[in-house]
């Protein structure tokens, strides 16, 4: 149902509205789909990895999603997903509050041994597994966030592989014309309010051939996406682009 949903268009706002008019399965799904997202805002309050199976601040975020779902109205003109994290967070950090838990990382400088008798050499060890852990979870939510916002792009995350440009300096090429789009603030709200590219407006601003912008536009317009939106590692992978 909410691939056939989302096939259609329908906005996640509509489903939260349909959600409230009592569709029980929609909940489901959208509950299911959307575990990834309240596991990263659950984690940002946390400060460390959450395990969606296992820590009970995941079952505080789910309950928030749950009551958010319920309590959302366009009226107050922001987005579900805004709206949500806001309710999530709250509700997390009422439960660390009340169970009085602390989230501090101790600096590794200061700490000879853990309770558990750790040596430095294993602190350091656990500490950079973690980081790894994290480094890939984080990574992971990137490109979940960023195969959502292609959808609005008529993109699919699938096509990436197959409209990459094949060689080097037709990659520098979109990647200098997405740099653009992103820094030229008319250029930019044009693409955020149309979600195309402005050929024309782009050949006067870029020494790109018309043909070379149109071919590689979906290309472009996922380096547009990465650029103007919070993907700190798929960042990583634009080498000299800096919007």
């Amino acid at each position: 149902m909410l691939e056939n949903q989302l096939a259609n268009e329908i906005t996640l706002e509509d489903q939260i509205e349909m959600i409230q008019r009592g569709d029980e399965q929609l909940k489901n799904d959208i509950i299911k789909a959307y575990q990834p997202f309240i596991a990263k805002c659950v984690s940002e309050v946390c400060k460390r990895y959450i395990e969606q199976s296992s820590d009970d601040e995941f079952s505080i975020g789910m309950i928030a999603f749950h009551d958010a779902m319920n309590m959302y109205s366009r009226e107050k003109g922001t987005s579900f997903l805004a709206f949500s994290q806001v309710i999530i967070k709250r509700k997390v950090i009422d439960y660390i509050r009340k169970e009085k838990r602390q989230y501090i990382v101790p600096s590794l400088e200061n700490m000879e041994e853990t309770e558990f008798n750790q040596t430095p050499q294993e602190i350091k060890e656990a500490t950079r597994i973690h980081q790894l852990k994290m480094d890939a979870w984080n990574r992971q939510q990137e490109i979940l966030e960023l195969t959502r916002q292609l959808k609005a792009y008529k993109i699919t995350f699938q096509e990436l592989t197959l409209i990459s440009p094949k060689h080097q300096d037709a990659r520098e090429s979109a990647m200098f014309a997405a740099n653009i789009l992103a820094k030229k603030e008319a250029l930019r709200e044009y693409v955020l309010t149309k979600k195309r590219v402005p050929i024309k407006k782009l050949l006067k601003e870029v020494p790109v051939s018309k043909k070379t912008l149109e071919r590689n536009r979906k290309y472009i317009l996922t380096i547009f996406i990465i650029l103007t939106g919070d993907f700190v590692y798929l960042r990583e992978y634009l080498e000299g682009v800096d919007p």
